[in-house]
């Protein structure tokens, strides 16, 4: 262990006060500066009359003062995941306040004069509401104690504690899910660790600001899928651990990890509702092992999991789970993935598993659409061979996979709307992002042109494009001519930089927009747009093999 565990109850008080919290903004934070923070803002929040708050801040260290102050203000607070518009206007409705980072509907609020010092917090009666996103994007809140989450923070302590030492938390996920809040933050700050106030976008810069220190890496399957030949191996080789979770991380990355570092990943699995529930070390066993005090038992197909981490004391499980005969189980897929199209039952991982049996698709995802008829749609990262064969013809492509799916499902269920892309897109979660597929597969065929290929790097986006003669745009535009409105070449660049990327202020002007080349009917366009979140600007280009056809950016803020 790295030194005495502190209750989350205690860890505001004028406690251990040579313990280090975090290294926020360049600075290292002390325990004293944490706790006068806290205790600063909880005296100025005891005065306001508002009860309920909703939190969200990029870095950890301020999510942490203003968490702590607002339990120790006898406030419920909600912490979701992300501080979108369309967020905001729900919590609204459940009245809730704002404070962080919300564009401008945050609460001003002062710290105030600490009149008496802080008293330890009620575990039991200390509350707060976190969200986790379904199959369909929509979230769901979840109450929790301080006390269910001290409890994991005990078994996280006794299971990896020595391992870890004096190791600081270094973080590619946010703090805002429950995995991240409770490995980046609550778990180093009742040990006594340090923690990165910042989340690192990529692997590289992280390592790179821990490579003098001990540190242990929170990690996402995503995250680490990404890591290459390219990798500073060296620097992974020094960290003191690697954890995972958010889904299931691939035997060969595990593999490749281990090769090329010696480093084996713990994989965390559970969620939001459950807590934690076992870990693994892939390269190892394929089986989990329960966490201390959690148990499993299966009942006629389904598994019951009995947890201290709950608030009551046993729940079921959506996933399919082998309970072995020592206690240890393993996963095969969830049994809230079936879905009825046409009154025909699927498996959507049954789905996914056969689309992945094909040398052309390195990962697949699919998921229900609904609007006025349900429809499969399938998401898909292709491999070289794969990338080779698209080149040749989509539809004959398609063609084929169809046909080879039909050796195992009825015709019916089989996917009506296909994407190609070079990954799959995930939320900051490290999940896929349902919400930003949906809206990718909902554009109507008659307004957007056609998807042939996404490729996703950063805040950049690359789509192949065929403009579809069928398009409403060339209706008069021009008899006998038709060509592309400029119009609509913004439009259509505003639209996808939205699903893409996280603009959330209003539009403001455009510049230096050039149209330089017409557009025809059936030509191959690639639309390229990168998103300067700095600046508020969106760049867009629209190309052709040989030559551009338009270009500009488009600026969004606050007009002054």
């Amino acid at each position: 262990m790295c030194a005495e565990l502190i209750s989350l109850s205690r860890c505001a008080l004028t406690e251990n006060p040579d313990r280090v919290v975090s290294v926020h903004a360049g600075q290292t934070i002390g325990r004293d500066q944490f706790c006068a923070e806290v205790a600063g803002l909880a005296a100025s929040l005891r005065q306001q009359p508002q009860q309920r708050y909703a939190i969200y801040c990029e870095e950890a260290y301020p999510f942490a003062v203003l968490l702590f102050a607002l339990l120790h203000a006898g406030k419920q607070v909600w912490i979701p995941g992300n501080n979108c518009p369309a967020t905001a206007d729900k919590l609204l409705r459940q009245d809730c306040s704002f404070l962080g980072e919300w564009s401008g509907r945050e609460s001003a609020v002062a710290p105030a004069q600490s009149t008496s010092p802080l008293v330890p917090l009620d575990l039991s009666a200390a509350r707060l509401t976190i969200f986790t996103s379904g199959s369909s994007g929509e979230p769901k809140a979840i109450a929790k104690t301080l006390l269910q989450l001290q409890r994991e923070v005990e078994v996280l302590e006794r299971q990896w504690g020595a391992m870890l030492g004096q190791a600081t938390a270094a973080a590619t996920v946010s703090h805002q899910h429950i995995y991240g809040l409770l490995f980046r933050l609550l778990w180093p700050l009742a040990s006594g660790r340090c923690f990165y106030s910042r989340m690192f976008l990529s692997p590289e810069p992280m390592l790179k600001a821990v490579a003098a220190t001990p540190a242990y890496w929170v990690a996402s399957p995503a995250q680490l899928k990404r890591l290459d030949e390219l990798t500073a191996w060296d620097d992974v080789a020094r960290l003191t651990a690697i954890f995972s979770s958010g889904g299931a991380l691939p035997a060969e990355v595990a593999k490749q990890i281990e090769q090329r570092s010696g480093q084996q990943v713990a994989e965390i699995y559970g969620s939001s509702e459950t807590g934690g529930i076992g870990w693994r070390r892939t390269t190892a066993d394929a089986s989990w092992t329960p966490f201390a005090g959690i148990s499993l038992a299966s009942n006629e197909g389904r598994c019951r999991l009995h947890s201290p981490f709950l608030p009551e004391a046993s729940c079921w499980l959506d996933d399919q789970i082998e309970v072995q005969a020592d206690g240890r189980f393993t996963l095969s897929g969830r049994l809230d993935r079936i879905v009825k199209v046409e009154e025909k039952r699927l498996s959507l991982d049954e789905l996914e598993q056969a689309l992945m049996n094909s040398e052309w698709i390195a990962q697949a995802h699919s998921l229900l659409l609904s609007d006025k008829r349900d429809r499969i749609a399938a998401v898909t990262v292709l491999t070289e061979s794969g990338k080779a064969r698209l080149l040749q013809g989509r539809a004959g492509m398609i063609r084929q996979l169809r046909a080879q799916l039909m050796q195992v499902f009825e015709t019916v269920v089989l996917p009506r709307k296909w994407l190609f892309m070079n990954a799959l897109p995930l939320s900051p979660q490290g999940k896929i992002n349902n919400v930003l597929l949906q809206r990718l597969l909902m554009l109507d065929a008659a307004k957007f042109p056609q998807l042939l290929y996404c490729h996703l790097e950063g805040e950049k986006v690359k789509l192949k494009l065929r403009i579809q003669p069928e398009l409403v745009y060339f209706d008069g535009h021009f008899p006998g001519q038709p060509i592309l409105p400029g119009v609509t070449q913004l439009a259509w660049a505003e639209e996808y930089g939205k699903i893409f990327f996280a603009i959330e202020q209003p539009f403001i002007t455009m510049e230096v927009i050039k149209f330089k080349k017409i557009i025809q009917p059936d030509a191959l366009i690639t639309m390229t747009l990168e998103w300067k979140a700095s600046s508020g600007k969106l760049y867009f280009e629209l190309s052709s093999a040989t030559e551009s056809h338009s270009s500009g950016r488009m600026v969004y803020g606050v007009s002054r």
